[in-house]
């Protein structure tokens, strides 16, 4: 059962000292006991206390993390059902399969495909995540020699090593010299082996079962024996049977802390279907009910791009608003002499307009004013892009020192503000620019200081 802010608080020092970046003990308690914040934040506390705390405090799904240390991959953490309940945490991992039984060519155009498929949107690059490494003949060498040529191609990228044979499976984690995969996949009759794997090597353990119940039926055996970190494969392999099973799991996890569901889950569309587009749409699904990793035959670039974007929108806070950050910046090398604009910080009005500017080819400066990821005209309503507040941005900007004129270039919707700007604003002259940002190139070309 989680812990009250006042019982962590009783746990805590009382030193007030600072430390773990939160002014008072007793605030710090409130922001650990909303998740807002680490016990392990506290420098003075005891490991005892971390651990009680810390399982008190956990998400119902607990966060399992893998890889490298420099590009370490987490999922889980998860605690709500529905994404406007509060948010989803960690993104959805898309990983590619590879097979010992693929032909060279086949496995280097997918580690080839991994490396290139990328993709910027809205200042984030969208990628694949994961490459699933499968054991397809009990070939031991075989299977050591694909983990090395994937680590010498994608040396970033975190594994899955599936197999069967345990013994397999110890080969190939220690062909991966000090970086951690998540291994599949501990079934009913070799649960207890894959377990002593995962221990001694210290890797999060894919279970799977026949169905939702074997699978907590197993989970909970493992749980039992000391293993944490697990991941849960249903053993659906149909659309339908993975979308119910993805939700009873979430559902058994979140409402009714059933602690064997507790884990993130991994599905397989690639072995749902042969059809490239029938997998994506079955991925789609994944992504949204509920998996925690999407395993694909093959990335290809129609089929990704979707999923990266349906992910993207999944996978934000609804209550708080993407933004950039507050800063000068230089498009297509400006120099003194190129015109200055003025716009918002939420980052659709900022790609759009950068992306226009670009386009345009006119070397500018994108001056962008924090306006809590409010667009122009709902932060001009609310007074956080006022008159005063642009004058005091652009003062303290330095955008003087880089231009030899005194112009500003204001969205078309603020042009009721060019007087009172031009007031604050002293040696200014105040532009009023077009509505629409897809008439800046045009505007552009015509500017004059």
């Amino acid at each position: 059962m989680a812990l009250t802010g006042i019982q962590i608080m009783k746990l805590l020092p009382k030193k007030n000292c600072g430390e773990c970046a939160v002014p008072t003990c007793l605030a710090f308690a409130m922001k650990v006991a909303a998740g807002q914040a680490d016990i392990a934040a506290c420098p003075y506390v005891s490991e005892e206390v971390k651990e009680q705390v810390g399982e008190a405090s956990a998400p119902p799904i607990r966060t399992i993390k893998f890889g490298s240390d420099g590009a370490a991959f987490q999922i889980g953490a998860e605690t709500c059902l529905y994404r406007h309940e509060k948010r989803f945490e960690n993104p959805v991992g898309i990983a590619v399969l590879i097979k010992t039984d693929m032909s060279e060519d086949d496995i280097n155009s997918r580690l080839n495909k991994f490396n290139l498929l990328r993709y910027e949107r809205v200042g984030l690059i969208l990628k694949a995540d994961l490459i699933a490494i499968k054991d397809a003949s009990g070939n031991e060498a075989g299977f050591v020699s694909l983990i090395e040529h994937t680590r010498k191609i994608c040396p970033d990228a975190p594994l899955i090593l599936m197999s069967d044979n345990p013994s397999v499976l110890s080969a190939g984690l220690k062909a991966c010299n000090g970086h951690k995969p998540l291994i599949y996949a501990a079934k009913a009759d070799n649960f207890e082996k894959m377990a002593e794997i995962s221990r001694e090597m210290a890797v999060p353990l894919c279970v799977k079962g026949q169905n939702v119940g074997e699978t907590c039926e197993i989970s909970e055996k493992l749980i039992a024996s000391g293993l944490k970190d697990l991941v849960l494969d249903s053993g659906a392999r149909t659309v339908k049977a993975m979308l119910e099973d993805q939700t009873v799991l979430r559902r058994i996890s979140t409402k009714h802390k059933f602690k064997p569901a507790g884990f993130p889950t991994i599905a397989f569309p690639c072995e749902m279907t042969d059809d490239p587009m029938l997998e994506a749409m079955i991925a789609g699904v994944g992504v949204a009910k509920y998996a925690s990793i999407i395993v694909l035959s093959d990335l290809n670039g129609e089929t990704l791009f979707p999923l990266l974007l349906e992910r993207l929108n999944l996978f934000t806070d609804p209550q708080r608003p993407m933004v950039v950050q507050e800063d000068i910046y230089p498009i297509n090398g400006p120099n003194e002499n190129s015109p200055v604009l003025v716009t918002c910080n939420f980052s659709l009005t900022y790609f759009i307009v950068s992306g226009e500017v670009e386009g345009s080819k006119v070397p500018s400066w994108l001056l962008i004013k924090d306006t809590e990821g409010l667009s122009v005209l709902t932060a001009w309503a609310a007074g956080k892009f006022s008159a005063d507040l642009i004058a005091g941005f652009v003062k303290k900007s330095g955008i003087a020192e880089k231009v030899n004129h005194r112009n500003l270039l204001i969205p078309g919707y603020l042009a009721s503000m060019k007087g009172e700007l031009e007031e604050e604003l002293s040696g200014w002259n105040i532009q009023v620019g077009p509505r629409e940002a897809s008439h800046l190139p045009s505007f552009l070309r015509d500017w004059k200081a």
